[in-house]
């Protein structure tokens, strides 16, 4: 039986993403995708023993984490809602996680925190040179953890 296109796409891109982490490109992939997806990538994951998780991001589209087991451990951990909805230290040990530039991912927490910080919400220091460092410090460390 034939797949549709946009599903042969998105199977393309899940393999893509698999080859780069047996090379070790990254530690970690988020995939959102939609459902019918979801079943052919857990199936190949659970085939290839690759850690993962399923989060339901609305009723129709699902995040697929996967890559190292610790990785994906943290995220399940702290991914319970929408992405949208992660604290400023959630986004960043996410982002890190998923080998985005650690410098990006500085100035978007210290920028994320200081928001936070106007609203009176609680997301950490605010955006000074303490934030800066705390977040790089975090970065140095998550990249540490996963090599």
């Amino acid at each position: 039986m034939d797949q549709p296109a946009s599903l042969n796409a998105t199977l393309g891109i899940f393999r893509h993403h698999l080859y780069e982490l047996s090379k070790g490109v990254r530690p970690l992939v988020l995939m959102t995708v939609n459902a019918e997806a979801v079943t052919p990538i857990v199936e190949r994951l659970v085939a290839s023993g690759v850690a993962h998780h399923v989060h339901a991001a609305c009723r129709s589209r699902f995040n697929v984490v996967f890559g190292r087991p610790a990785a994906v451990t943290a995220v399940q951990r702290f991914m319970s809602g929408p992405l949208c909805d992660l604290s400023a230290e959630h986004d960043f040990m996410l982002g890190i996680l998923l080998g985005y530039d650690a410098e990006q991912q500085c100035l978007r927490y210290v920028a994320r925190a200081g928001a936070a910080d106007r609203t009176g919400a609680p997301a950490g220091e605010a955006a000074t040179g303490t934030a800066a460092d705390t977040a790089q410090a975090l970065a140095e460390a998550a990249r540490a953890v996963m090599h």
